[in-house]
């Protein structure tokens, strides 16, 4: 009987190694930028909107790389979402440079905060082009420039950024949280990998044809929503390269509380997916443990099993690690077994955290997934 178990747990672990590899392999070519663009002459306008609270860490060295963008015909905007440090200070210090100050006020019910302050961004652009940038995302001079040449090159409605990572020796990269990996491994037509760092959208498109963002203010993820409604022949999703220079600096804890805000959404939200990503979690981290029960039990072929596919697993990752952290990109096979398994505790801990309604965002309460789908029906996504 143990035998059939094992016989058909390394089944489906060899399932999931050949799936996971053609859906990266898939993602990861078709997501990457194979030349430089560079903006038309008449080149959009674009403004950049920044939503911040509590972001004193950061602000300075985002928007000085703003500024020193090469693109011309720039608006810059800052919504800070009633901080209760000094971030607005440090925007306001930016206001002689061009940089425009948006205070929030109270949150209006049934807003998620960083939604409301996305809405309030998009409703105080004039830019042909909105551009949504976190504060601890980096940008470089040209980035602007070659994002906004690709999107009329590819005549698009939307693209967003999987931002690259240049301090791999840093815990938060090491150690840091699998979110984009899955984005890319799960993406399909009718739910496409997107990243809330940095993503670029037609001003005309969201406001007049979406709707703006109130179709989705309760949605933890209302970038992946806005893109499944485009679709994927006006929308796409890119994996940051050098040549685009976007990249990204959090700290671990910080990466820990957006995986369990955006796990359980991630997979659906609902019990049926819960329990399936549960499964698949739960089989990634079986040869490890199979390996670890080796040094209490006799050695058995399907020890030796387990050791290929942790191998495996981690060369997989490596793939991976090798085209976002660009430097240091061996060490993904070396974290790869900590890193699945602390991906299996924060998704247990975010499904326990909304079952029970614990989950926050910057210190507010966030929507179930549940709730989110009875205020906004599923009408709203193709």
């Amino acid at each position: 009987m143990i035998i059939v178990i094992y016989s058909i747990l390394t089944t489906l672990l060899g399932a999931l190694l050949i799936t996971f590899g053609i859906r990266l392999e898939r993602a990861l070519q078709q997501f990457r930028i194979k030349k430089q663009y560079t903006s038309a002459i008449e080149a959009p306008s674009v403004t950049v909107c920044v939503p911040a609270r509590n972001e004193t860490h950061a602000m300075t060295q985002c928007l000085e790389r703003v500024l020193n963008s090469d693109y011309k015909k720039l608006e810059i905007i800052v919504f800070d979402d009633e901080s209760a440090d000094d971030t607005s200070v440090l925007i306001n210090s930016f206001a002689h440079a061009g940089v425009r100050f948006v205070p929030g006020a109270n949150l209006p019910e049934g807003w998620l905060g960083k939604n409301h302050a996305l809405e309030v961004l998009a409703q105080e652009a004039s830019g042909t082009y909105v551009l949504f940038l976190d504060v601890d995302t980096h940008i470089e001079p040209t980035t602007i420039s070659r994002l906004v040449g690709y999107t009329m090159t590819e005549n698009l409605e939307m693209v967003s950024v999987i931002p690259g990572r240049n301090d791999a020796w840093r815990p938060g990269v090491l150690f840091g949280h699998l979110r984009y990996y899955w984005e890319l491994i799960t993406s399909r037509e009718y739910s496409p990998a997107t990243s809330s760092s940095l993503w670029m959208i037609k001003r005309h498109t969201l406001i007049d044809i979406i709707g703006g963002f109130s179709p989705h203010k309760a949605e933890v993820e209302p970038e992946a929503h806005l893109a499944a409604i485009i679709g994927t022949k006006a929308y796409h999703c890119l994996v940051g390269s050098e040549d685009l220079g976007i990249s990204y600096e959090k700290k671990w804890t910080s990466q820990c509380e957006t995986s369990i805000r955006l796990s359980y959404p991630m997979v659906g939200g609902t019990k049926k997916m819960g329990a399936y990503g549960l499964l698949i979690l739960t089989l990634l981290n079986l040869p490890t443990l199979l390996i670890i029960s080796g040094l209490f039990v006799s050695w058995t072929p399907f020890h030796g099993l387990a050791v290929l596919y942790l191998v495996l697993f981690s060369l997989l990752y490596c793939r991976y690690t090798y085209v976002v952290w660009r430097r240091n990109w061996w060490l993904g096979a070396v974290v790869w077994p900590y890193a699945i398994a602390q991906e299996l505790v924060l998704f247990i801990r975010s499904v326990r955290g909304y079952a029970k309604g614990t989950i926050t965002w910057k210190g507010r309460p966030v929507t179930s997934p549940q709730q989110a789908r009875l205020m906004h029906p599923a009408q709203y996504i193709k």
